[in-house]
């Protein structure tokens, strides 16, 4: 019985020990991946809304898009680029859920009549090789000057007009398919976003 009470003594403390060394190392990251996510979301921001001043904290609007399966809300932010202090761009993210091998988030830049400016693939998990060209500017680049009114938002396999990757149809169709859905909601939404 003393043993078994030993073991469970020095269990709890090193368990104790282990909590009190991640709580630490945790208080002192969570500053610098702050500041890397932020940094990473103006890289975004400055590359689909070049040569804009882009101020993400004073200039943007957020609205609800739905809710999640909780019932929170979902909210997605805009943030607007001026060039000289007239609105020249919107940007916004959205995220693609039926990527081939899961989530792909998207930064979206558009003009303020709803034509892509550009597009920049946040983060995804696409093989390596085959499903990750989404992120070359080859594909990247065929969203420029396309809008609801100009673009059959499909991939060429489909009868669009959007270049899929050979070997990796699901990933491309997945791009198009939610930067389709950021441009519908940005049209039903235009007025409170440009305001």
């Amino acid at each position: 019985m003393k043993d078994i009470l030993r073991l469970v003594v020095a269990l709890t403390l090193i368990t104790v020990g282990a909590g009190f060394v991640l709580s630490m190392v945790e208080s002192v990251t969570r500053e610098p991946i702050a500041e890397q996510r932020r940094l990473e979301m103006m890289r975004a921001l400055e590359a689909v809304l070049p040569g804009m001043e882009i101020d993400p904290e004073a200039d943007s609007v957020e609205l609800v898009t739905g809710t999640d399966r909780k019932g929170r809300d979902v909210i997605r932010t805009f943030y607007r680029g001026r060039r000289q202090q007239e609105l020249a761009g919107i940007a916004f993210s959205v995220v693609a859920p039926d990527g081939y091998s899961g989530n792909i988030a998207i930064m979206v830049g558009i003009d303020p009549e709803g034509s892509v400016a550009g597009i920049e693939i946040l983060s995804h998990a696409e093989t390596p090789g085959l499903g990750d060209k989404i992120t070359h500017e080859a594909f990247k680049g065929q969203f420029k000057q396309k809008s609801l009114d100009n673009a059959e938002w499909r991939v060429k396999k489909d009868g669009g007009e959007f270049d899929q990757i050979t070997g990796a149809t699901i990933s491309p169709r997945a791009v198009v398919k939610a930067v389709k859905s950021g441009l519908e909601f940005f049209r039903e939404h235009r007025q409170e976003i440009v305001e």
